[in-house]
């Protein structure tokens, strides 16, 4: 008898090993979640008259619902077994337990969906049960869930066995309870989920009104919540529950491998680190407690009276942030949704059981969280809804630059920064009234807490807007001419006709989805890159079909917004049309064009180095060159899973070229920002799947960016360096490594050079390109040079009215106020001349300005051109094909450069330093030269105008910001951050 003989010997050894950890079966503790007498309700009539109201969640707001609920619950009016109510035979595990041995000591963990479980049922979810999950098996196709129907699942600490045999009644939840609601007419899966802590210990509060600015946790309740990232495997319903563990009824509950002859610690449960995470928004790094004075006084702008931590303008916090599907399927009113929807199963950790879309952290402990939710939320794509920069860019353009215009402004605006607010927006109101009727920036603060606020009709739009540039924007586009044109006369297209017939009146093709005016697809599919998704999950839970269409690897993805195309505002009137970003098209005329679109190929074909945006932007390949390989998404899988009961798990595959969803350029500033004041920002700084087993995301996107600049942006490199008699000569190249100019983007980016001369002792002796504590390029003197800042320090008016000062572009700098800026500077319709001229060739009359809707002509564009750009003649060919006009081929070209020869073909700039050695102090000799590259996303001169230019809480806030950040010895020191640097380089004595 061999099975007989091992057996034994496998408890012999057993009974030895707990010996040696002085274990013994008596030795177990007590069920620590065991009461002296029953926990059962006191008033069963109050219980009863709130049941009614508890069966319904959809008919109140979440918190009025959520404190009936706190009633209901926290009485154990579910314990009614004589009203019908049933529990399960006995607390269960939900997954093995596995015991290993650690020095000397037994170490015990759950390896379960839940903690162990004791679930009570309502007459209605037990009498469905019976019909429909006999002991035999499911009913092939069973009948919805009943509405009212309820789960209340109770759990308890590990292990499950200490407490098998206590009376349920007098059990407490230790570890709360998972909560299932059916009700049908409020969402598309028809469930009301939660987690629920009993007393005042538990943590658990309302969400509504959302906590402490410093905490905008993920919600613990309400419906299409992140559970359906396992439930949507279940056979129907999406709840695996069974008959087989309910007291009194056949059959057996599923058994699992428990190793519990110890005592352990209790560890958290999944759903405890998920909506109770410590401390859910822990600052980045410190911020500064009073204001830095020295960058205040640098950025010369008094006029305004600095906020407090108290006084300064809060984002709605991000816990009020989830909109879902509606009850009858998707359709146009569920064309954006928030990525709420999404977190459940595209973020790493969700089921608390594998971790895959991470990587060890190679820095230090935790894991890397790369999956698409982690990697885009924290990305300036994920907080382009809070972007406290744009907002008080929004309100210096509607307050100042075209009050007139308003209401066409902020939903121009809007209609990238806040996208699905502002497209949902125009679906259901044109439903309702046939109009298109402005998006404002008054419903990007909706919330729809209290309910009777006056927000509260525009609170799903709030959230949508809030969210940035969210899932359903981009795995919706449609470029395909054949096939998005028809979709223009669709519902989920309501109001893009409008929009692209105000901004890109002329084009044709894609160029009419220019400033982000693409049309989308069904409100039932979503686009994904890799074939044959499986499709079951988010079919189930949203009614949704991922299907692949490789349009969602083009460049247009990325393209329609990073092409904007404005009209040109001057009072009421449009006096032309004009690129303020071109992004796009500078890629497309470059070596890095991979010459189609998902309308064909375009004329001259693929460029010498062709590849995509998300080819930089989403990285899918390990630093080997291979490609990174994961599964894309965490949910109940077949395989890796503890068997349960009523299952329809798939199999996922792992997929080859998984794409990191970073898209960082190098706007640290902003994820500083984000990182010490998530509260300004209503945001949470800790991943709510993942918790403290990984890096925070904002660290990552981050790093994301320093790694982007030192190493794919640009380099900087020194020659022909020579001492002789009188001067100093250095040649000073920068290669441009980005597939289009440096910098790129929004026009008011720049980037510039400073050279530095040291002695022997490393003291400066001579600098080009000094800066003073807020970023402003100084000379000698410490004074800003001209063009630094535009307004006079109480923003009564313009330092030099009328005119445009600043750095010209140099081929030979010879003096310290001489500074090589990459920049684009854009000037206004001249003032006073009836209908001005405004276009690419247009001569600068105007003043300088930041405004997006005041760009009449360009003053100088002297950014790095990327490898490989195309001359006039061939911009224009592809440009027709893109369906612009020449004025694209020719906005993307430079201007006053003058000759330099570096800006034919582009991918560098050279210039000369000639330094006379009489500039330098008396007796000083030169011992070295340091040549670095600095980029500001958001320079001196920009802030300043948007202090001078605006009022209220946007502009407060950034103010407030801007003088709270703390800078100090981060590579964004001093308001610039150095892209890369020639390194010190000796000086040899002439010969």
């Amino acid at each position: 008898m061999p099975n007989l003989g091992r057996a034994l010997n496998l408890a012999r050894i057993w009974i030895a090993a707990a010996a040696l950890a002085g274990i013994t079966q008596d030795a177990r503790a007590d069920c620590i979640a065991e009461r002296p007498t029953a926990l059962v309700p006191a008033d069963p009539l109050v219980c009863h008259q709130l049941e009614a109201t508890i069966k319904k969640p959809s008919t109140l707001s979440l918190g009025d619902y959520e404190n009936k609920l706190n009633q209901y619950l926290g009485s154990y009016c579910y314990r009614d077994e004589a009203a019908g109510w049933v529990h399960d035979k006995f607390v269960r595990q939900a997954g093995p337990r596995i015991a290993t041995l650690v020095n000397g000591a037994w170490q015990g963990k759950d390896f379960g969906t839940h903690a162990p479980v004791m679930i009570w049922y309502s007459p209605e979810m037990a009498d469905w049960l019976r019909k429909n999950r006999s002991a035999e098996g499911e009913v092939g196709h069973p009948p919805p869930v009943p509405d009212g129907a309820i789960m209340v699942k109770e759990m308890f600490s590990e292990p499950a066995s200490d407490c098998r045999t206590v009376d349920p009644v007098k059990l407490f939840p230790t570890s709360g309870a998972a909560i299932m609601i059916r009700d049908a007419s409020a969402s598309y899966d028809g469930w009301f989920w939660g987690w629920y802590g009993f007393g005042s210990q538990s943590g658990w509060t309302p969400d509504w009104p959302a906590l402490p600015a410093d905490n905008n946790s993920l919600p613990n309740m309400g419906f299409a919540q992140y559970c359906m990232n396992c439930h949507a495997s279940a056979a129907d319903n999406l709840t695996f529950a069974s008959p087989k563990n309910i007291a009194g009824e056949p059959g057996k509950p599923l058994n699992y491998l428990a190793q519990d002859f110890f005592d352990g610690p209790p560890a958290p449960t999944l759903h405890q680190t998920v909506v109770l995470p410590v401390n859910a928004s822990p600052r980045l790094g410190q911020p500064l407690y009073s204001p830095n004075a020295d960058v205040i006084a640098a950025l010369q702008a008094y006029v305004r009276e600095m906020p407090t931590y108290d006084t300064v303008s809060r984002m709605p916090s991000e816990t009020y942030d989830n909109t879902w599907v509606g009850a009858k399927g998707p359709d146009a009113s569920d064309t954006f949704l928030t990525s709420s929807q999404c977190l459940g199963c595209h973020d790493a950790g969700s089921t608390g059981l594998q971790f895959d879309m991470t990587q060890p952290n190679p820095h230090g402990v935790g894991l890397i969280n790369l999956s698409p939710l982690a990697t885009w939320r924290t990305s300036p794509m994920g907080l382009g809804g809070r972007d406290p920069i744009f907002f008080a860019q929004l309100a210096s353009e509607t307050q100042s630059f075209h009050p007139k215009m308003s209401g066409v402004v902020q939903d121009v605006c809007l209609g990238c920064h806040g996208i699905a607010g502002e497209r949902q927006f125009h679906i259901d109101d044109k439903a309702r009234t046939g109009k298109c009727e402005p998006f404002s920036r008054a419903m990007v603060d909706a919330t729809p807490w209290p309910a009777d606020n006056p927000s509260a009709a525009h609170a799903n739009y709030g959230m949508l807007a809030r969210d940035g540039i969210t899932c359903t924007s981009c795995h919706r586009m449609v470029f395909d001419t054949k096939v998005s044109e028809p979709l223009g006369d669709q519902p989920q297209n309501a109001c893009v006709d409008e929009r692209q017939a105000l901004l890109n009146p002329h084009a044709t093709g894609f160029a009419k989805t220019f400033t982000g005016s693409f049309m989308v697809g069904s409100p039932d599919t979503l686009i994904g890159p890799f074939e044959k998704p499986e499709v079951g999950p988010m079919d189930t839970a949203l009614g949704i079909k991922p299907v692949h269409d490789a349009t969602i690897m083009s460049s247009e993805v990325c393209g329609t917004c990073h092409t904007v195309h404005l009209p040109v505002l001057q009072g009421t009137n449009t006096l032309a049309h004009i690129y303020e970003q071109t992004t796009y098209p500078e890629w497309a005329f470059s070596a890095y064009r991979t010459g189609s679109t998902p309308d064909g190929p375009l004329p001259l074909g693929p460029g010498a180095t062709p590849r995509s945006c998300q080819g930089c932007h989403m990285p899918s390949t390990e630093k080997d060159g291979s490609p990174t390989t994961s599964k894309i998404a965490s949910i109940q899988e077949n395989l890796n899973f503890p068997q349960t009961e009523s299952s329809n798990a798939p199999d996922l595959l792992a997929r080859e070229g998984f794409a990191r969803h970073t898209l960082v350029g190098l706007n640290v500033f902003l994820v500083k920002m984000a990182q010490q004041f998530p509260d300004v920002f209503g945001i949470r700084t800790r991943d709510p799947m993942m918790g403290n087993k990984a890096v925070d995301p904002l660290v990552l996107t981050e790093q994301a960016m320093l790694d982007q600049a030192s190493q794919a942006t640009a380099t900087v490199a020194v020659s022909n360096l020579a001492l002789t008699a009188n001067t100093l000569e250095a040649k000073v190249t920068v290669k441009n490594l980005a597939g289009h100019k440096f910098p790129s983007g929004v026009g008011f980016r720049r980037a510039f050079l400073t050279f530095s001369v040291f002695d022997q002792n490393g003291e400066p002796l001579w600098v080009s390109g000094r800066t003073n504590a807020a970023g402003v390029i100084v000379g000698a003197d410490g004074k800003p040079l001209d063009g630094e800042l535009w307004w006079k320090d109480d923003c009564s008016g313009r330092v030099h009215p009328g005119e445009r000062p600043h750095q010209p572009h140099y081929q030979k700098i010879t003096r310290q106020d001489q500074v090589q800026i990459y920049q684009e500077l854009v000037s206004t319709p001249p003032a006073n001349t009836p209908n001005p001229v405004c276009n690419a060739h247009s001569k600068p009359e105007g003043e300088l300005t930041t405004s997006f809707l005041s760009i009449c002509t360009e003053v100088k564009d002297n950014r790095i051109l990327p490898s490989g750009f195309l001359p006039l003649s061939d911009r224009l060919e592809i440009a027709k094909a893109l369906g612009a006009d020449e004025e694209l081929a020719v906005d993307v070209g430079t201007t006053a450069v003058e000759d330099d020869p570096d800006y034919v073909e582009g991918g560098s700039d050279t210039l000369n330093y000639s330094i006379p050695l009489a500039d330098l102090p008396k007796g000083a000799r030169p011992a070295s030269i340091e040549a670095d590259l600095y980029y500001q996303a958001t320079p001196p001169s920009y802030l300043q105008d948007r202090f001078c230019t605006a009022k209220g809480p946007d502009t407060d806030r950034l103010y407030f910001l801007t003088g709270h950040l703390n800078l100090a010895g981060t590579e964004a020191d001093g308001w610039k951050l150095k892209v890369v640097g020639s390194g010190t380089v000796a000086v040899a004595a002439p010969p």
